[in-house]
């Protein structure tokens, strides 16, 4: 066979994917069609340029990272810097390097690889972008290769990835920093937050054994408002009415809830019903309350130091707000020792304060208020705590995430006081289950009125706060249409 015969004989196998010995090739007018199709392979060409061209972008940022570190050294570290003096050196360093690099860019690839190395930088990598995003809640870093976030609820896959662990590593150290805390291996855990106050976990090795994990829950800049919730179906305008009479009348509630469900963000908007003239003292371990008043003492928690010393817990700071004149006492969360004091401090004139607990109903949330009266370590019975909680605490309000992934006020319970050695209490309020789910799985109900009238509603009159009759109108005997 002549080199022209093999020549047809293998554009006549490669067209369609025909792989034929030589002497088998097709005839050459049957492997050369009146009209060619070229499509598939300018495709395969295209998706290899673009292809080589992101891995030379890759590459030309690595470099770029790591002459910009050469080329500025401590300086990104220098206290006398402000955040905007500090990008615009950044920037200006950066346009030298890359004209030192003298590679052919688009003005798109030149801003894409400034973006992304003050990203790297300066701002959190591959995540600065999600973090960006508004309609992003959370997001979860499982190693360098897998980052995850939640949007409407729902967890999904993210096409961010980080280079390597050390590119992993270095965002974390950057967020722990800049809030004196630490993470190494003597220390691996750390409770942190960003600028926007969003909460953030990382765990490093040797306790990360697939890869560093990075945890953020993120907040809004604006802080969500009752109308928000209301809207979200969170909240009905008439529970909304009843919490707000409940705060401005300084009854004592406790929001619970599983992990998730907007504790800190309910807290938030029950924390905007306190009177202007007020003075209040909050206690969280890792600052995320975004109160809206003037008088506001805010307080955080230290962990220990290197030597293991200088902790200060929420209860050391419970136990100090009671010599602050606070009006109002609102933690974070409630999740030890610090229990029994808030609880007492509650029963002797500190009225109208709030808390959160983790716990899936309104009576989970009494037992474990008990559980964590008995870690302060006072050897009291059980008939005392109960006792203490049934005279502290006014309301329950009950949060939960649901399948569809919606957060919901699944219930505003009252607590009544004591029947023998059980805490006697009465819902307000009830998720209405039995309205099923629309064609998308998203849950019709809303909460509803059970119609009975708390008790506490009685401290209303002599705060001069009056209720409208709808509140607590049941569906069936409510007034007006439905």
């Amino acid at each position: 066979m002549t080199l022209t015969d093999r020549m047809q004989a293998l554009r006549g196998g490669g067209g369609g994917g025909d792989v034929r010995p030589a002497h088998e090739a097709v005839p050459a007018a049957a492997a050369a069609p009146s009209q060619p199709v070229a499509a598939a392979p300018v495709v395969a060409v295209t998706r290899t340029s673009e292809a080589s061209g992101n891995e030379a972008l890759t590459r030309l940022k690595d470099r770029a990272v790591s002459a910009l570190f050469d080329r500025m050294g401590a300086r990104l570290n220098d206290p006398t810097l402000s955040e905007n003096q500090l990008h615009a050196l950044v920037r200006t360093e950066l346009n030298h390097v890359v004209e030192q690099e003298k590679v052919p860019l688009s003005g798109e690839q030149r801003q894409r690889l400034i973006a992304d190395v003050e990203d790297d930088v300066l701002g959190h990598g591959p995540l600065q972008r999600l973090l960006d995003d508004p309609t992003i809640t959370e997001i979860m870093v499982n190693g360098p290769d897998l980052v995850f976030v939640e949007q409407n609820g729902k967890l999904t896959l993210s096409s961010a990835r980080f280079t390597s662990e050390d590119q992993l590593r270095r965002v974390i150290e950057r967020i722990v920093s800049r809030v004196g805390r630490r993470i190494d291996e003597s220390s691996p855990l750390v409770d942190a937050r960003l600028s926007d106050g969003s909460r953030v976990n990382a765990v490093i090795a040797p306790i990360a054994f697939s890869g560093s994990s990075l945890t953020i829950r993120k907040f809004a800049k604006d802080p969500f408002k009752v109308h928000d919730l209301i809207s979200f179906g969170t909240l009905s305008p008439e529970m909304a009415e009843l919490l707000r009479a409940c705060v401005e009348a300084r009854l004592n509630i406790i929001v619970s809830g599983g992990t998730g469900t907007g504790k800190t963000t309910l807290l938030n908007v029950l924390s905007s019903f306190i009177p202007e003239g007020e003075r209040i003292v909050t206690i969280e371990d890792a600052v995320e309350l975004q109160l809206q008043q003037t008088h506001v003492v805010r307080l955080e928690s230290r962990p220990p130091n290197v030597e293991g010393r200088g902790e200060i817990g929420i209860r050391d700071l419970v136990r100090n707000s009671l010599r602050m004149r606070p009006d109002r006492i609102v933690v974070g969360e409630v999740r030890g020792g610090e229990s029994l004091d808030m609880l007492q401090a509650m029963n002797t004139g500190h009225d109208g304060s709030l808390s959160t607990v983790h716990a899936n109903s309104p009576r989970d949330a009494v037992a474990r208020l008990e559980t964590l009266v008995l870690m302060a370590g006072m050897d009291l019975p059980l008939r005392a705590i109960r006792e203490q909680i049934a005279s502290a605490v006014d309301v329950v309000v009950q949060l939960t995430r649901l399948r569809d992934g919606t957060r919901r006020v699944t219930a505003v319970t009252e607590i009544q006081g004591m029947e023998g050695q059980t805490v006697t209490m009465q819902d307000a309020f009830l998720f209405d289950y039995s309205a099923g789910v629309d064609a998308h799985g998203r849950f019709l109900g809303k909460p509803v009125s059970t119609g009975i009238r708390p008790r506490f509603t009685d401290k209303f009159a002599d705060h001069g706060i009056t209720l409208s009759p709808r509140v607590f109108a049941t569906p069936r005997t409510g007034p007006g249409p439905r």
